[in-house]
């Protein structure tokens, strides 16, 4: 107990410290919320991992995916290492970086604003950011619960209240920078964590070999008859296992947290390094977490099942895997997963105040904000949006309140569904509307929404929140240019004047562009 404490108190201390430490980068709006634009490549990278991965992956998605799916659950830490890192940074990385500094958009609802002209289009995305990031926060305290309770008896409130006092803390100290630092830290945890951690529960089922043996004896009637299911190459359900690996890897596309971590990038020499370095990670984190899970039903005799499901819920599977760890591990799995959720709830509450700020309050609640109270502003939200999410977190687990859950799975769903071809098409594609912008916006938030309150009426494949925000993205891919070219064009004007920024002429090494002559 003493070891664990002691390795806590370090952790928070580096946290804390390092925040008090950056307090210099975060004088001024462009400094607080993105770093001054100069941040580099093992920064930027880690920054997009840790805040694509938290508690949710290691503990929720891991124990759930890998009890519905066994081994073949790996495909989505694939998924999201290959879409969701890999081709995220090639398709996106450049250009985001490019348009969003000459549009001077700190944000992604700015982007839409300044890049369609509307106002209107601003205020609707931070709206919908404001609805349904809150509700995430939330979320990310629940993998702590059972981890916290196995290893110091800690209540869950205790436990919650610390952690978002000392994310609050260097965030809103030390912003964007902090935040960076702290996740490439937590991101270096994260990895050598994950791969301590698999390399021990498989030693404790004979090895890889053995425990892929174990495996292929497990049998679930309510699942499937084929004998060898969860050690199979694609699991008992490859389409819904289609859709996790969608929603988990094309989402990120369209997340506000996400994305903007490409404002941030330095140079275009950082592009293709935090491309490889986010990958690279992506691959052991995600990739690992989900190959874990995948084990999960060799300790069906500790998981006291009934009607195929584990006791205590899928978020229990995980936790019970780890139990029998040694101490130093346990320890080791605690900071992982206490790295895993403050990397990720620091961006999210930077996002949300940030835009609330800079996207809703400026210029239309408050006329006159100088960087000075835009500054102080973010600051009092971040603190706002902390306090909410606690309280949101402590009340599902105390009452379980159905309702706070189900909000908590569709906001990945609602947030990429809405965003993500907008963006996309805003980057790429002069023809694109204003119209298309709303119908995106609108078609994604009202089926996400009924999928809460009517989820029996959707036809069986979309009743899942997983499917249904997989089935957004996608469709904004066509609704955008399908609406485009029944609407008017943009104004020449305003897109010749957003995309003239590709067309400047820059000097490059000849390592990088072979030249016409000697």
């Amino acid at each position: 107990m003493v070891l664990k404490i002691l390795m806590l108190l370090i952790f928070f201390g580096l946290m804390v410290g390092i925040g008090l430490y950056c307090r210099r980068n975060a004088t001024d709006v462009n400094g607080f919320v993105l770093g001054g634009r100069n941040v580099g490549p093992w920064l930027t990278a880690f920054a997009y991992g840790t805040s694509y991965f938290s508690a949710v992956v290691f503990v929720g998605y891991a124990g759930q995916f890998g009890w519905r799916y066994g081994i073949a659950a790996t495909w989505a830490g694939i998924g999201n290492a290959l879409i969701g890192s890999l081709l995220a940074w090639a398709v996106l990385g450049r250009r985001t970086r490019i348009m969003t500094q000459h549009l001077s958009s700190a944000t992604m609802p700015e982007f839409f604003g300044k890049r369609f002209g509307s106002p209107e289009l601003k205020i609707a995305a931070s709206a919908i950011i404001f609805i349904f990031l809150i509700p995430y926060t939330a979320s990310l305290y629940n993998g702590l619960s059972r981890l916290f309770g196995m290893a110091f008896n800690i209540d869950y409130a205790v436990c919650v209240v610390v952690m978002a006092i000392l994310t609050g803390v260097y965030v809103i100290a030390g912003g964007y920078m902090a935040t960076a630092i702290n996740d490439f830290i937590q991101g270096i945890i994260m990895i050598f964590g994950i791969i301590a951690v698999i390399a021990a529960v498989l030693k404790s089922q004979g090895g890889f070999l053995a425990a892929l043996d174990g495996l292929s004896r497990v049998s679930d009637p309510l699942v499937s008859d084929s004998p060898g299911i969860f050690n199979s190459f694609f699991g008992p359900d490859p389409l819904n296992l289609l859709g996790v690996v969608i929603l988990t890897s094309l989402g990120t596309w369209g997340l506000p947290q996400m994305v903007q971590k490409f404002y941030a990038i330095k140079n275009e020499g950082q592009v293709n390094k935090g491309m490889i370095i986010s990958t690279f990670f992506a691959f052991i984190v995600a990739g690992g977490c989900y190959f874990l899970g995948g084990f999960g039903r060799l300790f069906t005799d500790k998981l006291n099942v009934a009607n195929g499901v584990p006791g205590g819920g899928y978020d229990a599977v995980v936790p019970t895997m780890l139990s029998g760890l040694p101490d130093i591990l346990i320890a080791v799995v605690v900071i992982l997963v206490l790295s895993a959720s403050m990397s990720t709830l620091s961006s999210l509450v930077l996002t949300s105040s940030s835009t609330l700020t800079l996207d809703f309050l400026k210029g239309n609640v408050v006329k006159d904000m100088d960087e000075k109270k835009q500054l102080l502003i973010m600051r009092v939200l971040i603190v706002v949006f902390i306090a909410i999410s606690v309280v949101l977190a402590i009340i599902q687990y105390r009452s379980n309140v159905t309702f706070i859950a189900q909000l908590m799975g569709v906001s990945w769903g609602a947030l990429a569904g809405a965003f993500l071809a907008p963006f996309l098409y805003g980057l790429y594609w002069k023809r694109a509307t204003k119209a298309a912008c709303w119908v995106s916006f609108i078609f994604s938030s009202v089926v996400m929404v009924l999928n809460i309150f009517v989820r029996g009426s959707f036809p069986p494949l979309l009743q899942s929140p997983i499917n249904a925000g997989a089935f957004c993205m996608l469709a904004g891919l066509v609704i955008v240019p399908v609406v485009s070219a029944f609407t008017a064009p943009p104004a020449a004007a305003l897109v010749e004047d957003a995309f003239s920024c590709y067309d400047k002429k820059v000097l490059v090494p000849q390592r990088e562009a072979l030249s016409d002559g000697e």
